[in-house]
């Protein structure tokens, strides 16, 4: 398979789509602490509308990670752009298959902490939260170097597609 110069429209959209995906779980993500601390103290698990929400958008994020890894297995991923060191693009690439684990660990903890009502499954999502917070900070800052400081161009290539 050859290596495509750039990303999809689709795999642009899924990124785009999930990365607002993943603000909104931190958002709702308040209402379903508090909703699962009164389950596991009281036994009963209220849904509301930010525990609904939240649920969906982790089963939502777990099936477009999902995609996203079948279009990349697929279609490819295009080469990291020149003038970034080595380091970087090793670290690039492990910092990328970390967020997908953690895109599709966190559904799954969640899903058991909840609904299975497993405390450990809990516990495992509160920590997978925070490398995620970690992560996404790392991938933001990254975008900034690569723009402001090496001049790559990347951001061009989460923003216009070439299929």
């Amino acid at each position: 398979m050859a290596q495509p110069k750039g990303y999809s429209r689709v795999q642009i959209i899924l990124h785009w789509v999930a990365a607002a995906l993943i603000v909104l779980q931190f958002v709702l993500h308040e209402g379903i602490s508090d909703a699962y601390d009164v389950a596991t103290q009281t036994g009963v698990y209220a849904f509301s509308a930010p525990v609904i929400g939240h649920i969906a958008g982790g089963a939502l994020i777990l099936l477009l990670a999902c995609w996203r890894l079948i279009l990349r297995n697929d279609r490819g991923a295009p080469p990291p752009p020149a003038g970034e060191p080595e380091m970087f693009r090793k670290a690039g690439h492990v910092a990328h298959m970390a967020l997908y684990a953690l895109m599709i660990g966190l559904p799954v903890t969640g899903a058991l902490a909840w609904g299975g009502q497993m405390e450990a499954a809990g516990e495992a999502h509160e920590v997978m939260k925070n490398l995620l917070i970690l992560l996404v900070l790392a991938h933001i800052g990254a975008v900034v170097v690569h723009q402001r400081i090496w001049k790559t161009g990347l951001l061009k290539r989460m923003m216009r597609a070439q299929d």
